[in-house]
């Protein structure tokens, strides 16, 4: 995508925003150029911000893991495994894109566009990861780490010190799905109890395998302790 004066203007004051001046302003372009509009464009040649979020990804994990590690000496590292984990989901990392209102400046295909693509948690936060990749790569990994704690350091400190309260259904989806799009289902396996103080067991299954079990005074409730013991015998 060609930078006319408008774009140049858009991503000056993106720069401003986030705090970081860029050496190649092309880079900081490229991690906001969805997939969608290369695509519609029939452009082979033309960067979107695929690898870049590719190269984030990685970044992240490495910055969040490092700072759990000075931050948290008391922690373990399953524990560590689960913060991390929760801190660099899908809807963790869309949130932050929020915050920094980082839609405004995505460029989308027409048919992303219209169906309220630049509200979309997953374009949401792999546009975070994209432009975490494009400052690592344009600046170092000091400044990258310092944006990434920067916005991520609310969530972090809410993980950590309520592990008790992390969406553990959410954790384990997006380590599985690293892996494999197969998808995960819960299952009410007995309810015991009068209607009034009913129990619900419910086990999580996934490629015809239990992988864990959870009870609860709702399903929602069990859901959560079923993905905790799945999650706690994977060891994450």
């Amino acid at each position: 995508m060609r930078m006319d004066s408008k774009r140049l203007s858009e991503l000056n004051r993106l720069q401003e925003k986030i705090g970081i001046y860029f050496n190649d302003i092309q880079i900081l372009n490229n991690a906001f150029i969805h997939p969608s509009y290369t695509n519609e464009q029939n452009f082979i040649v033309l960067e979107n911000n695929q690898r870049l979020e590719f190269l984030g990804d990685a970044v992240l994990e490495l910055a969040v893991s490092h700072y759990l590690y000075e931050k948290y000496p008391g922690m373990s590292e399953g524990q560590m495994t689960k913060v991390r984990a929760y801190t660099v989901c899908e809807q963790s990392l869309a949130q932050a894109s929020r915050n920094m209102s980082l839609m405004d400046f995505l460029v989308l295909g027409k048919g992303e566009e219209n169906s309220g693509g630049r509200e979309k948690p997953s374009i949401l936060a792999d546009t975070f990861e994209s432009l975490v990749g494009a400052i690592y790569l344009d600046k170092n990994l000091e400044t990258a780490r310092n944006f990434i704690i920067c916005n991520l350091k609310d969530t972090i400190l809410r993980a950590a010190e309520g592990e008790e309260a992390l969406d553990y259904k959410t954790i384990l989806q997006e380590t599985l799905q690293k892996t494999s799009p197969d998808r995960i289902c819960y299952t009410v396996i007995k309810e015991e109890g009068p209607d009034h103080a009913k129990v619900f067991h419910v086990a999580v299954i996934w490629k015809g395998e239990i992988l864990g079990q959870g009870s609860g005074k709702s399903k929602k409730e069990a859901e959560q302790l079923a993905a905790k013991q799945a999650l706690d015998r994977m060891k994450i």
